[in-house]
Formats: structure tokens, C-alpha cells, sequence
């Protein structure tokens, strides 16, 4: 359980502290907030029901069921914010395994586009409501960006938007949490320009998947069939190699991956090592998948005010309904 004197000092950091003595102080509504993620079956008046029962005999107050929507309002926004950006972070240690590749940390960025909030006016004028082939899809979607810890799959960073956003956008608003520790993991929609050298400026390394259409230069082959190349103004390494699963049901898939890369030195950082590394990526996958099949499944729980719930990272909003990336 977090500590009074965090939640108390976001509050007082962000001015959300109440200004009067309350039956329902602020740091109460933090910690409602919270209680309503972890109890994400049951409704606003369960939640609280299990938030105090573990009180026993104290007086504790039995609000009306205007009182804590009040209170989220008041409270605002800027407190959840402040409590994910200090909690957020590594929670692996260096000896942890499975985290590092050599000395680099592996993070991986990706976003979620499956995220549904209630279809009501305020919603819709800063989501809006995406285009499906026969008219206007049922809800209105987030687009999630997250940098997350592969190895732990612990959060680094997060932020939401319109779905109608690319994704380059929101994963640039994430750049500055890379450190010159770490070793970057993405898939082929985060190869452009501006997101690569973004993240080559702070000193991490990178482990991308580029686009199939992209041609990059060959300046030098490399003994392990690599080769360099310049993309934009950065010179990296281009590694292609074919990949390929076999089900258990005997199914066969396969595709051809161009992986590009700042680490240039075949004898250090041999192709198949890469390659291999290049598995780690799909960690993020399994953190949105627990994302939307724990959070989200019950149901949209979400209330229905932007100023509540949708205009910040934390784990009080859900889908409407469970849907597929």
C-alpha cells in the first residue's frame, strides 16, 4: 500500500489538497481511485465498502453516491499523474536475470489502440470516434504508449490520446526517460526519422524492426551478412533474417525481418545474438495483454467525466468491451 506521506505529498506538490477540513479529504479520494482498479468487478459502493473494511470498529463516514464523484473532481487529475511519474520506473536490480543484454537494460516501447472509454459527448470531443467501413465505430478508442521493462514488464512511462494520433507522436513524449543503460526495443512503426534519432540523442542503444519498403544503403558488408548503413543522418547496422514458427499444431509461419541497430560491431554483438534478443520485444505484448484482460475485462467501470478518468495514466479507466489488438 503506498505511504500517507507520498500520497500527501503529491497533493500538496500539485495544490489538490483540500483547502477545509472534509469528511472526504483529498488523500481519501487518491486511494478510492486506486481501490477502483484493484476492485475492478464490483461498482464505485462495493469498492469503497472493501477501500474501509479493513478498519474495524473506527468511525468511518458512509458517503452518498454523489459524494466521491465530487470528490474525484475536486481532487482533479494533477495528484495521479504526479503518484504514477513517482512510482513508475525499473524495478529490476543488476543482478536480476533475464533483463540486460550485456550492460544495456532492454526496454520496449509499443502502443495499444484497443482501449475503449464511454461514448458520451465529452469523450468524444477530444477522441472522437473512429471511422469502420459501415459508419462510425461503437466507442470511442485510446491510443496507449507505453515504455515499458521487458524483463519485468514494469511501466517506465505512459500516455493516451486520440487513436487517430500516430504513434511516433506519443512514443516521443516518452523518448526522454531513455538512459545511456538502456537498449531499446520496438517494432517497424517506430523507424522514422525523427523517432530515431530522438532516441539515439540520449544515449541508448537501439534494436528496431524496420518497414519492409524502406532500401536502405549498403556501405560495408559485415563477416555475419550484416551490413552497415546510413538511415537519415545516423549510421547503423542492418541485420535480415527470416523468421519462423512452427505451431503445436504443426502450423508454419514465417516472415522475413530487417532489424537495424546503433550496435555496429559484429564480433561484440553478433547477428544471431540480436536476433535472438529481438524476442524480447514482444514482452510489451503480454503486458498489454494482461492490461486488457485484467483491468479491462469486467467492463467499462469508468465514469463517464474526462476529467475523472480518461486524461491520465492510471488504472481506472477500462474497456467498454474486450476487443483485439
Amino acid at each position: 500500500m503506498l505511504p500517507f506521506e507520498l500520497v500527501d505529498s503529491v497533493l500538496e506538490e500539485t495544490k489538490a489538497t483540500q483547502r477545509r477540513l472534509r469528511l472526504l479529504p483529498s488523500r481519501t479520494g487518491v486511494y478510492f481511485v486506486l481501490a477502483l482498479g484493484l476492485f475492478e468487478r464490483v461498482g464505485a459502493r462495493l469498492a469503497w465498502e472493501k477501500m474501509v473494511a479493513g478498519l474495524g470498529r473506527l468511525p468511518v463516514v458512509s458517503p452518498s453516491e454523489k459524494a466521491p464523484r465530487d470528490l474525484r473532481r475536486r481532487m482533479g487529475v494533477a495528484p495521479l499523474r504526479a503518484l504514477f511519474e513517482v512510482l513508475a520506473g525499473p524495478l529490476a536490480q543488476p543482478r536480476t536475470p533475464g533483463v540486460r543484454y550485456r550492460k544495456w537494460r532492454t526496454v520496449a516501447f509499443d502502443g495499444c489502440s484497443s482501449l475503449r472509454v464511454p461514448d458520451d459527448d465529452r469523450n468524444r470531443s477530444w477522441l472522437g470516434k473512429n471511422r469502420a467501413r459501415f459508419g462510425l465505430a461503437d466507442y470511442p478508442a485510446l491510443m496507449l504508449m507505453t515504455l515499458v521493462e521487458t524483463g519485468t514488464r514494469g511501466l517506465l512511462g505512459a500516455t493516451f490520446g486520440p487513436s487517430s494520433t500516430d504513434e511516433n507522436a506519443y512514443a516521443l513524449r516518452l523518448v526522454h526517460l531513455l538512459k545511456p543503460d538502456m537498449l531499446v526495443l520496438t517494432d517497424r512503426g517506430f523507424d522514422s526519422g525523427d523517432f530515431l534519432e530522438a532516441a539515439v540523442a540520449t544515449g541508448a542503444q537501439l534494436l528496431a524492426r524496420g518497414k519492409s519498403t524502406r532500401r536502405p544503403p549498403v556501405l560495408a558488408t559485415l563477416p555475419d551478412g550484416s551490413y552497415l548503413t546510413r538511415i537519415y543522418r545516423l549510421k547503423l547496422r542492418v541485420i535480415e533474417a527470416k523468421v519462423t514458427v512452427t505451431g503445436a499444431d504443426g502450423t508454419v509461419v514465417s516472415d522475413h525481418y530487417r532489424l537495424v541497430t546503433t550496435l555496429t560491431d559484429p564480433r561484440t554483438d553478433p547477428a544471431e545474438a540480436l536476433i535472438s534478443l529481438y524476442h524480447e520485444r514482444w514482452e510489451i505484448e503480454s503486458a498489454y495483454f494482461a492490461l486488457r484482460h485484467t483491468l479491462c475485462e469486467a467492463g467499462c467501470c469508468a465514469p463517464r467525466t474526462p476529467s475523472a478518468s480518461s486524461r491520465r495514466c492510471g488504472p481506472y479507466w477500462c474497456s467498454t468491451r474486450p476487443s483485439a489488438r
